[in-house]
């Protein structure tokens, strides 16, 4: 293979329990989002704007979706012969049968062979679960000027939030003197994205002594960057600054649905500079009934509509029946909807059936509907 100067690792396995329904049968990254999209193809069409064209993508929990999804990597560029995007699944290896990623530091230890066979400079370490655009090549730059052992994106949060995130405190010069996970008194409003660029020499060295450890979590956040920190290592924080935002959570998922509808929206997904590339099946153009009205809401393809949309989100192929009204909620697509059906503040996941003259959502908690079900009353 090739060398490269810089490879990318995308974390793809996690469950994502705290989205509850909308996870049952598939991967946090894999989730739909915006529309039209996965969670995961911000993350990959990231990668492919900063010029980066090897990537590794590891799965763990449901991985057909989205290794469906991902396939050889044609709508972000990575359809690679050398190179590429290449899915990264748990294998088990001699006199080890386990084969299930530990942790995030275990997970790119298993796959030393595969970031070896590009001999890179530098990994750059990503979560496939995260909404934003972020342009990489900025932040090598940023590690190669700072000298860095290891560089880390940060965002600046509310400090009312902060003991929610692992929390970088700063000297003036973004160097990193101390990681608190989650601390309870932050000193700081500086919060880790789980964005990592390590000199792979190094990063390799202390995956080794993390693995030969009995007592380690196996995880960066826990062990990898602490352990660094501890040896007197350069680490420093990026700042970032744009629209950046963990959709882990029901709210955090409805909220960053409603934050598309808004007039100052930062995501942006109208860009022609960043394009979000995903893969999407072919849908009919949208139909609009005479009777039908629509405000202030995203709608994609293959679309019938009779009723009333407002403030929400309408992805490809969902059908709204004759006098029915959707108000801040997020239709998934192929779902279908009959005449006379109020939905509102819900998130109604993909292929769903709702017959006539249901009602769901009261207007404050987020309804949620899991896919494929079907809602008669």
């Amino acid at each position: 293979m090739k060398k490269k100067r810089i490879i990318a690792m995308i974390l793809a396995g996690g469950q994502g329990t705290r989205l509850k329904e909308l996870t049952e049968d598939l991967a946090k990254p894999a989730v739909a989002f915006g529309g039209k999209y996965r969670i995961i193809d911000f993350t990959l069409t990231n990668c492919s704007n900063s010029g980066i064209d090897t990537v590794g993508v590891l799965t763990q929990y449901e991985p057909r979706i989205l290794n469906n999804h991902i396939g050889r990597g044609s709508p972000w560029d990575l359809d690679r012969m050398d190179g590429g995007v290449t899915v990264l699944q748990p294998h088990t290896r001699k006199n080890d049968e386990k084969g299930w990623y530990k942790g995030t530091a275990n997970a790119i230890y298993q796959n030393i062979k595969f970031i070896e066979e590009y001999d890179p400079e530098y990994v750059l370490i990503l979560s496939g679960d995260h909404i934003y655009k972020m342009n990489y090549d900025k932040m090598l730059q940023f590690h190669i000027q700072k000298d860095a052992d290891v560089t880390i994106g940060v965002f600046k949060v509310p400090l009312k939030d902060a003991p929610s995130f692992g929390i970088m405190n700063t000297k003036e010069d973004m160097s990193i003197y101390e990681f608190e996970e989650k601390p309870k008194e932050p000193k700081s409003d500086l919060a880790s994205m789980g964005i990592y660029i390590f000199n792979w020499e190094e990063l390799k060295k202390y995956l080794e002594e993390d693995e030969h450890n009995p007592n380690s979590d196996n995880d960066f956040g826990k062990n990898i960057i602490p352990n660094m920190l501890n040896d007197g290592k350069k680490l420093v924080a990026y700042p970032f600054e744009g629209y950046w935002r963990d959709v882990g959570t029901i709210q955090s998922f409805w909220d960053a649905h409603m934050d598309l509808l808004s007039e100052n929206n930062e995501l942006d997904l109208f860009d022609k500079s960043w394009r979000v590339n995903t893969r999407q099946g072919i849908y009919t153009p949208s139909y609009f009934e005479k009777d039908s009205k629509v405000q202030n809401t995203l709608i994609d393809k293959g679309c019938l509509v009779e009723g009333e949309i407002k403030h929400s989100v309408i992805f490809s192929g969902v059908k709204i029946g004759k006098n029915s009204k959707i108000i801040d909620s997020v239709i998934m697509a192929d779902t279908e909807i009959g005449d006379n059906v109020i939905i509102q503040k819900a998130i109604i996941a993909n292929d769903v059936k709702i017959a006539d003259n249901v009602i769901i959502g009261d207007g404050e908690k987020i309804a949620v509907v899991g896919e494929k079900k079907i809602i008669t009353k």
